[in-house]
């Protein structure tokens, strides 16, 4: 299995309806991209997130579907929501065993 965490900061500027509909992009991947196991994104509680407001984790099956989630047109759509909303990300991916 591999899992993909991204934790990323919403700019200050940034009107609540686009945050909204950025997380509901995000969202949608779990149906839109192929391979993908578990998706969920969500806004950051915790006083111990050095600044980061949301956070991303994607579940697939092997390094090649993490590859192809990275490329889909679904996901690079979303990647420039990301880009425009926010002003730091930081990524994450690992292989495991169950």
């Amino acid at each position: 299995m591999v899992d993909h965490l991204v934790l990323f900061t919403v700019k200050e500027d940034a009107r609540a309806e686009d945050v909204e509909d950025l997380l509901a992009s995000l969202k949608e991947l779990k149906r839109g991209v192929p391979n993908v196991v578990d998706l969920s994104v969500g806004e950051n509680f915790s006083e111990r997130s050095q600044g980061y407001t949301h956070g991303l984790f994607v579940r697939l099956r092997t390094v090649d579907d993490l590859r192809s989630y990275i490329s889909h047109p679904e996901h690079q759509a979303v990647v420039e929501k990301l880009d425009t909303l926010t002003k730091g990300r930081l990524v994450v991916d690992y292989e495991y065993e169950l």
